[in-house]
């Protein structure tokens, strides 16, 4: 087969992937990025160590994506959470799984993995130009707007890769989807993924725990119940625990315009037990001693259930233990997408073959967060858009042969 000039646009985790694979069988692959350098939204996520995968089962690990896993299932049985780590080790950046069974480089940055895998590439003859941003088609190529004026780029592929709308300041703004739309491509709208919710609180207890975490919780939504900690923002909350159940407080809040997440302040123990330590303490006493020495609570959950309980539910100790055991905490709405660690939306499964191309674009092909999906933080989202990437790469290489 003779050599085909390949575009790739997005220079982040699904594009640089797709390069990868496409450049080893033998075409020539340029991936435009509009930022600076590439690949910025990965630089960020390893700031505070990158979460590259999940050591799950690997049949519930397929089973995190929601209403999508069953189409990203064969992208995610070509490139599983063993064999990137495989493909990390080949490019010397050995892994460790953590107690959560999240996998992190040793080193928990990015920026080694990414200066050799970038090496990598430009030893298979990809070429990166950056400061190109994508402005559309044109003259039966790409269009792009560049430091030096408008270029247009003749291809025989290509794929888009140019992300979902979070982080918009690192390159992924989704103004694609106002030229994708023009040529009748069905696109749902973006909504925030792994994000944070504003919460109603009163200016004394924003002031005093805005930034303080809560530990050793649960949680509890239509996602489940779920251990782990959150932190108080000056907005809401946010954090790792509160993203876990972001999809489904944020799809309750759309359809019923109310939600809450249920918090257990203390989980280890019965709400019998709370409510006999809690009767044997001095009805004298202040409630801060009541909590403390019946239920082992201070501080932020302290302030938690004075900022939203009744007062007259905080002097019965049957009705304040149901509380410790199930506080809602009313939620008023998401953070915008822009601030969220991921997106859920982008170009229906509808509007793509099972090779990643657009039906109605043949030769154009898309990855990554583009794509309707979304996954929980733990390495999914990393994943997934690694998979999609070789997974495009491999329905072009097909689409090319034909």
């Amino acid at each position: 087969m003779a050599e085909k000039q390949i575009a790739i646009i997005g220079g982040g985790p699904a594009g640089l992937m797709a390069a990868e694979a496409l450049s080893l069988s033998g075409h020539r692959v340029t991936v435009y990025d509009s930022m600076p350098t590439v690949a910025r939204k990965f630089l960020l996520a390893g700031k505070s160590g990158l979460n590259i995968t999940h050591s799950e089962d690997y049949r519930l690990f397929a089973d995190r994506f929601g209403a999508a896993s069953p189409r990203l299932r064969a992208a995610l049985d070509g490139f599983k959470p063993d064999d990137i780590r495989t493909w990390a080790a080949g490019l010397g950046t050995e892994t460790f799984i953590g107690s959560s069974g999240r996998v992190f480089p040793k080193a928990m940055k990015a920026s080694p993995l990414l200066r050799a895998w970038l090496a990598r590439l430009e030893a298979q003859g990809v070429s990166i130009m950056t400061r190109h941003r994508w402005s559309g088609f044109a003259d039966g190529g790409l269009a792009f707007e560049t430091t030096q004026g408008r270029k247009i780029a003749e291809y025989d592929a290509v794929l888009l890769a140019l992300g979902g709308a979070s982080y918009p300041r690192l390159g992924s703004d989704a103004s694609w989807t106002d030229w994708l739309r023009t040529k009748r491509i069905d696109i749902a709208d973006f909504q925030p993924a792994n994000c944070g919710f504003d919460v109603a609180w009163s200016a004394p207890f924003r002031e005093r725990f805005a930034g303080v975490p809560l530990k050793a919780v649960t949680a509890t939504s239509e996602a489940g119940t779920l251990p782990g900690e959150f932190v108080i923002s000056q907005a809401g909350i946010e954090g790792s625990l509160v993203y876990a159940h972001a999809a489904a407080l944020r799809d309750r809040l759309a359809s019923e315009d109310k939600a809450a997440l249920i918090i257990d302040l203390a989980p280890g123990r019965t709400a019998e037990r709370l409510s006999r330590d809690l009767t044997r303490q001095d009805p004298k006493a202040s409630l801060s001693n009541r909590l403390r020495k019946g239920a082992g609570i201070e501080g932020v959950k302290a302030g938690l259930l004075r900022e939203i309980a009744d007062p007259a539910t905080l002097s019965h100790p049957e009705s304040l233990a149901r509380l410790i055991k199930a506080l809602p905490i009313p939620l008023l709405r998401p953070r915008p997408v822009a601030e969220s660690i991921s997106s859920a939306g982008g170009i229906r499964w509808s509007e793509l073959d099972d090779g990643y191309m657009l039906k109605k674009l043949p030769g154009i092909f898309v990855a990554g967060e583009m794509i309707d999906w979304e996954a929980p933080t733990g390495g999914y989202l990393l994943t997934a858009c690694f998979a999609t990437g070789r997974a495009a790469a491999k329905g072009m290489g097909a689409w090319l042969k034909r």
